[in-house]
């Protein structure tokens, strides 16, 4: 094998392991975190049987740092 692709593999090993600890991090202290869910803009409705949230403004925050941290990793 090549060391170009050892080297790449490694690379791409170590940031899908990044990705893999920060979904864990953020479903451990996703419920401790009052403030997401509950934005204004959140929208959640309520039935007699049945209770339905779209979280519109709590992804917008949370996929802007996100982006910021993906394009430092994969610009090119």
């Amino acid at each position: 094998m090549e060391p170009l692709f050892i080297n790449a593999l490694g690379k791409v090993l170590i940031i899908i392991g990044g990705l893999v600890l920060l979904a864990g991090v953020i479903i451990v202290l996703g419920g401790k975190l009052p403030i997401l869910g509950r934005l204004p803009g959140d929208v959640h409705i309520r039935g007699r049987n049945f209770s339905i949230l779209f979280p519109l403004v709590s992804s917008i925050i949370l996929s802007l740092p996100l982006t910021v941290i993906a394009n430092l990793f994969f610009r090119k």
